[in-house]
């Protein structure tokens, strides 16, 4: 199974220059792989990280509850991510990451991520280059949910998705994009799920999007833009440019 990390190298390869060593040692990490059911955890918080878990396919996210048992939903995480690569280093796991749909995941042992940044230094400047493009979307979720009204956010949530599919080649880059259901959007993004069938309901109603079964399709990817007050800037698509 030597292609199960291609979609973390197709991921990494947008943050750094790499020669053909570099890919064939990131393709050569040791991994086991595990299947998870919806709502599985990945990861607990408070436990020691020994593994980073990279999402073959399906989705899941990452999550904080707080003393009333209150959640928020604090990231979204696609096919390619490391969804914990910062445990690498800190070892304590400061969030959980639970399964949004059935998943299939490589779990690679830390120590062999700190070995290979150490003996590789364009696949360490990948590393270091996503874990801040990590921050830079936590940013735009701060954001989003402390200035944005409740159709932004969703619509702005959407488009997110969308383009973070598109880059690993996920569904086709369709917005089949959002499994989730109202309640989990509102932990997401702050808001009740009555609220979230509100602004489902507008969306629809303009023919932006189409609801089938808990996934969401885009069908104006230019007018939801606008209404989400849309910049893709953050995602940081194209370090490369430069």
């Amino acid at each position: 199974m030597t292609d199960t990390l291609e979609r973390l190298l197709i991921k990494l390869k947008r943050r750094s220059r790499f020669a053909p060593a570099d890919e064939a040692a990131l393709l050569g990490l040791p991994f086991t792989v595990k299947t998870l059911e919806p709502s599985h955890y990945l990861v607990r918080q408070g436990e020691r990280a020994d593994f980073t878990c990279v999402l073959l396919d399906g989705f899941a996210y990452r999550q904080k509850i707080v003393g009333d048992g209150g959640r928020q939903i604090i990231a979204l995480q696609v096919p390619g991510d490391a969804v914990d690569l910062q445990n690498s280093l800190l070892k304590i796991a400061d969030h959980s990451v639970q399964a949004l749909t059935a998943i299939t995941m490589a779990r690679i042992p830390r120590l062999a991520l700190l070995e290979i940044a150490a003996t590789f230094p364009a696949i360490a400047h990948a590393f270091w280059l996503d874990t801040l493009v990590d921050g830079s979307i936590a940013w735009e979720w701060i954001a989003n949910i402390g200035r944005r009204d409740a159709l932004m956010r969703l619509a702005h949530l959407l488009c997110e998705c969308a383009v973070r599919l598109e880059v690993v080649n996920a569904e086709g880059g369709d917005c089949d994009t959002l499994p989730m259901t109202q309640e989990q959007i509102g932990d997401a993004l702050g808001l009740t799920p009555v609220h979230v069938n509100r602004m489902l309901k507008l969306l629809e109603q303009d023919e932006l999007i189409a609801r089938r079964a808990r996934t969401i399709v885009i069908l104006d990817a230019v007018r939801l833009r606008t209404v989400a007050d849309f910049q893709s800037a953050y995602l940081h698509l194209n370090l490369l440019e430069d």
